[in-house]
């Protein structure tokens, strides 16, 4: 349609969201559907935040606030920053926005030119690359594998960098592989970034409270600080304290890079909402002991779906450090013909056939930028989790 902009036709629909929908269709269809593909923590937001929030109602904090944030809520992440990652940013060096989404969007929008290049390694979040082509930047994915723990190491890093790149995606652990960069790991990739002063760092942070085992967290500018005059490092309260819904995202990072991303809110969303903000006070400030609980039970489903799925013929599936996500291969399943006649040639056929034939929603690799692979979260009740997995291996025992 000629009415639209150019800028549509480079970007595609969220793959997983999508396969939400579809999902949901088929309920509404009457079909009875597990979904696995949403990023979304099954557990109910904690009391203590739901109340905060309903205290905020009840003394009016219903209007207009600060563009990128009251000063209570810069305060808590000040102070969250301080105490869980050693870094040290003033008020004026953090922006809190509408999601994390809107964190790197803002970011992305406030500092790319034409012909800038931004490294991403694969398997991604779906919305990286798209969003760096919104803002006139050209992605520049560079590919790990299965063998490798989906890990992106120095020499790769190295050898993508070139004079016209502005920007390192990284994520860590990982949406969609659950792999998590320990510190020594994370040290050979900030040694080659401090050798390339032009290069910025936007660390996604997400799912910093998603470790487990032995698995310990840490983000670049924490491991060297000399690259924190040209690191944003982002985070968010969707993933750890389950307000996928309230929409709150966070960063800090340079002060003039801040404010850029401020002027591009005001411009679009103004403000995040006021309410949401205050309850995110609560989330970084009040009781954080469920997080121990909450780990132990993701960990024990990650243990549980990993063995399943590992059972199927066809897959393997790695044990991811965080997150809760698995992202096993389907390599084994390709070629071959579903019980519902359908051929099984990519892993985006595997996702169809499985949502169709078996009502499992799953996410395909080729989203993400790594097949033969699905993504399969673990964020659900243990129950639904165990059917699923029986499903998926009947699935895959049926292909001929």
């Amino acid at each position: 349609m000629a009415f639209l902009s150019d800028t549509l036709s480079r970007v595609q629909p969220s793959p997983t969201i999508a396969v939400t929908q579809r999902a949901r269709e088929l309920r509404l269809a009457g079909r009875d559907v597990i979904g696995l593909g949403a990023g979304e923590p099954d557990f109910d937001t904690p009391d203590p935040i739901k109340r905060a929030a309903i205290a905020a109602i009840e003394r009016g904090e219903t209007k207009y606030t600060a563009p990128d944030g009251i000063p209570e809520l810069k305060e808590a992440i000040r102070a969250k920053f301080a105490r869980d990652n050693g870094l040290d940013y003033r008020p004026e060096e953090i922006s809190v926005s509408t999601g994390g989404k809107q964190v790197l969007y803002n970011a992305l929008i406030a500092t790319l030119n034409p012909g800038d290049e931004v490294l991403i390694p694969a398997p991604y979040w779906v919305s990286y690359p798209d969003m760096v082509r919104m803002g006139g930047g050209t992605p520049v994915i560079v590919p790990t594998t299965l063998g490798t723990g989906f890990k992106m190491d120095a020499a790769a890093l190295e050898a993508a960098i070139t004079p016209r790149t502005k920007w390192l995606i990284f994520n860590s652990p990982s949406n969609p592989t659950g792999a998590g960069y320990g510190r020594a790991e994370l040290r050979a990739l900030t040694d080659v970034l401090m050798r390339h002063p032009h290069v910025w760092v936007m660390s996604d942070d997400m799912y910093e409270h998603l470790a487990y085992d032995d698995f310990a967290f840490c983000t670049p500018a924490e491991v060297e600080p000399g690259l924190t005059p040209r690191t944003l490092t982002v985070n968010g309260v969707s993933k750890a304290y389950a307000m996928t819904g309230w929409r709150i995202g966070y960063a800090g990072g340079p002060e003039e890079l801040i404010a850029a991303m401020r002027k591009v809110q005001t411009q679009s969303t103004t403000n995040p909402c006021s309410i949401s903000q205050w309850a995110a006070v609560e989330a970084l400030t009040g009781p954080q002991e469920f997080l121990t609980e909450w780990c132990a039970t993701f960990a024990r489903r990650r243990d549980a779906v990993v063995a399943a799925l590992d059972a199927c013929p066809g897959m393997t599936c790695p044990v991811p450090e965080g997150a809760f996500y698995v992202y096993p291969s389907v390599a084994g399943c390709l070629g071959r013909t579903s019980a519902g006649g359908r051929t099984i040639d990519t892993d985006e056929d595997f996702a169809t056939a499985l949502l169709e034939e078996t009502g499992v929603a799953v996410v395909f690799g080729a989203a993400f930028g790594l097949s033969p692979h699905i993504r399969i979260s673990y964020a659900a009740a243990d129950d639904a989790l165990a059917e699923a997995c029986t499903r998926i291996r009947r699935f895959c025992e049926s292909l001929t």
